[in-house]
């Protein structure tokens, strides 16, 4: 739609995602004064403070991040559909009931939508079922002690709330199956540079690596200092002991969450109690899928997946500061506005900052290598600008620090390939690449390339095919065989690649250019006697596509003309054989196979009056090299 609209322009990507982002803060806003706070104030503090949050720059800056956003704001209208849908009066002998069963459907909907936006957006179910729970059903709960009535009569109480519940949970299931579906059954495969703590064969490395990532994001949502792109290979190191210091920070995070879910828990009369249970269920809930917790991830940190989970940080950090605001003096509140707008301008600065890098690709690139310099995959990726911009040195050595971070990138040993004027060097990088990944298409092309200009050919032949079979889309490939094969005038093979490459490339421009430039190129000697063999064996599709082709690259050739107006014929096209049989015999005046092919035409269509060829003007044929076919009109 975006495309759609205004074309490529950066412009309105970007302002389509601030204005989404926008309007999430204000639906923030009004699901909060409608669901969390009795008071407009803290819904609009939490909005402000969602709305200028450093952490949000990823997801409102690059495209990619518009599906968060988006799936945001699916999030808060479902769980506001669900909420509405639930009666609000206290009802003596049960649960609330359900109000309007059109606003649940809707609710299941808008979930739905935002699980097919983004993965994340399916928790918004879980956050509703609590959320009626704890908050929707608290009133009936807090009337009907536990010890005041059997279990039966409470489940019997509880039953428009189980309903909801079994409800939600079978369209839940019935979506992770249709989502599991479209995936072909399969999750994504990732490779170790992606997530290092996965791949790890240590359960105690994994689990407190896990940990500590969780501190780490929780971190980033308190104070967001250093900020990056993209935090893979290295960026954060393993934890191998309980006894790394990092640790403290994990028990410090457990403790936090521990002690609210446990104010949830045993805190339902009091004050406060449906702030801090939606701040947590906003903030934990949408983050249980990127936790590596159910399964492998493809990122160890990744700013742009906070976006819903700051929700939550936002909504308990205006509550504390609500708090700390009734339980302070007039001196003790003043200071708490002012640290709280002071909040808002540091964050906003942030933002700011943050945004600049990315301006461009140079300026996020470059800003990866100034914040996490111990970071390979940042080293690679500005290496990859630099190539790109002709600027060979520089690339090298950021390879070269990519190798010397992560000795196993097997992409930054290609590209160093590449940019190698040593042939043997270059060779020997190549295959470095392919030890470590066998499957690597683009080595694999470079290094078939790299042996053909060496006259290596067979080898070549069988490096640039297993590129275009671990690389089935890579046009490159199927340029550079079809050219080998050409070259050894293997002219079938080598068409049958470029038709390949084509089918399964096509929109390459620069493989549609090669193929012209192969079939011009074609010897003649080549195709027409390849046509005359289809004609005499009764391939006269194949033997018609042939002659066809060969005349549109030699229309002046003569007997290429008349062997294509003899298919023509024999395969009843009549009129068009004709019609070039006459070109032919009026440029040629002297081709003797013309009026005989004009005689049969004519013959065959009962044309009998204009069969009689003036036999005078008819030169005795002379012999020719030029491969012909049988003339057989039925």
């Amino acid at each position: 739609m975006n495309v759609y609209l205004w074309g490529l322009d950066p412009f309105y990507f970007h302002m389509v995602n601030v204005v989404l982002h926008c309007l999430v803060s204000a639906l923030l806003c009004y699901v909060c004064s409608r669901t969390v706070f009795e008071d407009l104030r803290p819904s609009l503090g939490t909005a402000l403070l969602f709305a200028v949050h450093p952490v949000h720059t990823e997801a409102v800056a690059g495209i990619v991040g518009r599906a968060d956003v988006l799936a945001c704001l699916l999030f808060l209208l479902a769980f506001l559909s669900y909420v509405r849908s639930v009666e609000t009066e206290v009802v003596a002998d049960h649960f609330p009931g359900t109000r309007s069963p059109l606003l649940l459907l809707l609710s299941l909907l808008l979930g739905t939508c935002a699980m097919l936006v983004k993965e994340t957006g399916i928790t918004v179910f879980g956050v509703c079922l609590v959320y009626d729970l704890q908050v929707l059903c608290r009133r009936r709960m807090n009337r009907l002690p536990s010890l005041e009535r059997p279990v039966k009569d409470l489940w019997a109480a509880a039953i428009p709330f189980l309903r909801r519940a079994a409800l939600v949970s079978c369209h839940v299931m019935v979506v992770l199956g249709f989502r599991v579906h479209i995936m072909g059954g399969s999750m994504p495969l990732f490779s170790e540079q992606d997530n290092p703590a996965s791949f790890s064969p240590y359960i105690l490395t994994r689990f407190l690596t896990f940990s500590y990532i969780l501190a780490f994001n929780a971190c980033l949502l308190l104070a967001p200092i250093t900020m990056c792109y993209d935090w893979q290979v290295g960026s954060i190191p393993l934890l191998h002991s309980l006894w790394d210091r990092r640790n403290l920070e994990t028990l410090v995070l457990l403790v936090v969450l521990l002690s609210l879910g446990l104010h949830c828990l045993v805190a339902r009369k009091r004050t406060g109690h449906r702030e801090v249970l939606v701040g947590l269920l906003f903030l934990v809930f949408p983050f249980i899928p990127a936790s590596n917790l159910f399964f492998r991830v493809g990122f160890v940190v990744a700013e742009r997946v906070l976006y819903m989970p700051s929700m939550g940080f936002c909504i308990l950090c205006v509550y504390g500061m609500k708090v700390l605001y009734s339980r302070s003096g007039p001196r003790g509140s003043s200071a708490i506005i002012f640290i709280f707008f002071l909040l808002l301008l540091l964050f906003s600065w942030k933002s700011m900052s943050q945004s600049e890098c990315w301006r461009s690709r140079e300026a996020l690139f470059r800003s990866g290598v100034q914040t996490l310099p111990h970071n390979a995959k940042v080293h690679y990726n500005y290496a990859n600008f630099l190539k790109d911009q002709n600027r060979k040195e520089e690339a090298i050595n950021h390879y070269k620090t990519v190798l010397s971070l992560y000795k196993q990138h097997s992409s930054a040993l290609n590209n160093l390939g590449t940019l190698t004027t040593n042939a043997t060097a270059a060779e020997e990088y190549y295959r470095k690449a392919l030890a470590i990944s066998p499957q690597h298409s683009r080595a694999l092309f470079n290094l078939g390339n790299l042996l053909r200009t060496q006259g290596r050919n067979e080898e070549a032949e069988l490096r640039l095919k297993e590129s275009i079979l671990y690389g089935p889309y890579f046009a490159d490939a199927y340029s550079s065989l079809g050219s080998l094969l050409a070259d050894q005038k293997r002219q079938q093979e080598a068409e049958e690649v470029y038709v390949t490459g084509i089918k399964n490339c096509p929109d390459s421009s620069d493989l549609q250019n090669n193929y012209g430039v192969f079939l011009i190129s074609r010897d003649i000697d080549v195709i027409t006697p390849l046509g005359a063999l289809y004609y005499n064996t009764g391939k006269h599709d194949e033997a018609l596509r042939l002659y066809k082709e060969a005349v549109g690259l030699h229309p002046e050739n003569v007997q290429i003309c008349l062997s294509l107006a003899q298919v023509q014929a024999v395969m009843g096209q009549s009129n068009e054989a004709e019609t070039l049989a006459h070109r032919i015999a009026a440029e040629t005046p002297d081709c003797i196979e013309c009026y005989r092919l004009l005689s049969a035409i004519y013959s065959k269509q009962e044309k009998y009056t204009k069969v009689n060829i003036n036999q005078d003007s008819q030169p005795v044929p002379q012999p020719h090299t030029q491969p012909t076919i049988s003339l057989r009109i039925p």
